[in-house]
């Protein structure tokens, strides 16, 4: 029971000894001491005032952006054009990318793989412009084979194939 009262008072004390404690007193700077702090600090000289904003603004309301030139085309000539998509989506091509059917691609024999090229279909006017990664295609008679993004713009999904004007385009 002793051992129990003395833990109880010194719980207690231990309790009420941060409230007995002393408050900190505050620092008082020296005169001396002032002087050798600031010189530690570089100066800092006043900033030249802001220039005035140029009376250059622009109204966006009359505003007509320059027009981009088109890349000039160069035609290679036409034929059938087929597509492919969800059964190669995924899979590696032959420049070593992963084919993406709603991306603007396609395989050929022989262009150098990046080359951009505008197919055209000419029954309906549509263009794309699709960007060589793949070889191919390895069906008789073909000679484009585009992704399944670019066949849906042109027009070709319907039957699958059609015919269409090819020109590479300036890079």
């Amino acid at each position: 029971m002793a051992n129990r009262a003395f833990r109880i008072l010194l719980f207690s004390a231990a309790l009420a000894a941060p409230a007995t404690a002393a408050l900190p007193q505050e620092h008082v700077h020296t005169a001396r001491a002032l002087p050798a702090f600031e010189s530690s600090f570089a100066r800092f000289e006043a900033l030249p005032p802001a220039p005035e904003p140029a009376g250059h603004v622009v109204d966006l309301e009359t505003f007509e952006p320059p027009v981009e030139a088109m890349p000039a085309a160069r035609p290679i000539g036409g034929g059938v054009a087929s597509y492919y998509g969800r059964r190669f989506h995924g899979r590696q091509t032959a420049n070593g990318e992963r084919f993406d059917m709603h991306a603007m691609t396609a395989a050929h024999r022989t262009l150098p793989f990046g080359t951009l090229v505008e197919v055209t279909n000419p029954v309906t006017g549509k263009r794309v412009t699709v960007r060589i990664n793949d070889r191919g295609p390895f069906h008789g008679g073909r000679v484009i084979d585009v992704s399944r993004a670019a066949a849906t713009e042109l027009g070709l999904i319907g039957r699958g194939h059609g015919h269409v004007e090819l020109a590479v385009l300036d890079q």
